[in-house]
């Protein structure tokens, strides 16, 4: 399984779980805190590996 792969299902697990703690009638703050930073660190990773629209195409 490549890394990008990895990042994405991370990614969905961590939104499922925001989610689901977010259905409580009390919801943990440090789970939301934790899985916020998580998700934001995944997704700086999986946006790293995107190109720039900037960049030229040396064909």
């Amino acid at each position: 399984m490549k890394v990008k792969n990895r990042y994405i299902i991370a990614m969905i697990v961590i939104a499922v779980v925001l989610l689901w703690e977010q259905t409580k009638p009390a919801p943990n703050i440090w789970i939301r805190v934790i899985g916020v930073i998580l998700f934001f660190y995944g997704m700086m990773r999986l946006s790293a590996k995107t190109p720039s629209k900037n960049e030229e195409n040396e064909e």
